[in-house]
C-alpha cells in the first residue's frame, strides 16, 4: 500500500463501522471503502486482518491494520493532528470524554435490547433502562452546544449512529 493510502473495511448498516466513517469525514480524510458482507460472508482480507475478532470495521493505513470502532477512531485523532481534533488535549477532560463515549454505548446496548424485546414488561424495563440512560445524557449536556466544549468530538461521534436506534423505537410502541 502507499504511504497515504487508507482503507476501511465496513458495512454500511453497523453504528461501529459509522463511527469511523464520521471521523474520516470530520477530518477531511479520503479513503476506499470496502463494504463487508456481513455476517454470512466475511472476506479473506477481514478475517486475515481481524483473526481475532474477525469483525468489521478494519482500518487500513499504510498497510497495516486497526480494528475496534474505540480504537480506530483514537488512532485517526491521533495520526491526523493537525485536523479537527476529536480529543480534548488535557488528560482528565480526554479521560471523561473517553467514559461518556462508552456511556453512549451502553445505551445502545439497551436500545438494541429493546428492540428485541416482544411486549408487556420486559418490554417495560428495557424501556425505562433506555430511557434513564437517555436522561443522564441530557442532564450532562445542559444547554451546552456540544459535550466536552464548543466544537464536534469524541462523544457527539460516538453518540451520532446510536441515535440511529431512536427511529426504530416509535413503530416498537414505545413512548421515546
Amino acid at each position: 500500500m502507499g504511504e497515504t493510502e487508507v482503507v476501511l473495511l465496513g458495512w454500511q448498516l453497523s453504528m461501529f463501522s459509522a463511527k469511523v466513517r464520521i471521523a474520516l469525514a470530520e477530518k477531511g480524510i479520503d479513503y476506499e471503502y470496502k463494504q463487508e458482507e456481513i455476517p454470512h460472508n466475511k472476506s479473506p482480507l477481514l478475517l486475515k486482518l481481524n483473526p481475532i475478532y474477525k469483525k468489521i470495521p478494519v482500518l487500513i493505513h499504510n498497510g497495516r491494520p486497526v480494528c475496534e470502532s474505540k480504537i480506530i477512531v483514537e488512532y485517526i485523532d491521533e495520526s491526523w493532528k493537525g485536523k479537527s481534533q476529536l480529543l480534548p488535549s488535557d488528560p482528565y477532560l480526554r479521560s471523561q470524554a473517553r467514559f461518556w463515549a462508552d456511556y453512549t454505548d451502553k445505551i445502545y446496548e439497551f436500545g438494541m435490547k429493546l428492540i428485541k424485546c416482544s411486549k408487556g414488561e420486559e418490554m417495560e424495563k428495557a424501556g425505562q433502562e433506555f430511557l434513564g440512560c437517555l436522561k443522564v445524557l441530557e442532564g450532562e449536556l445542559g444547554e451546552k452546544p456540544y459535550f466536552m466544549g464548543e466544537a464536534f468530538g469524541l462523544l457527539i461521534l460516538h453518540l451520532c449512529p446510536t441515535t440511529a436506534i431512536l427511529m426504530h423505537m416509535r413503530p416498537l410502541g414505545t413512548s421515546v
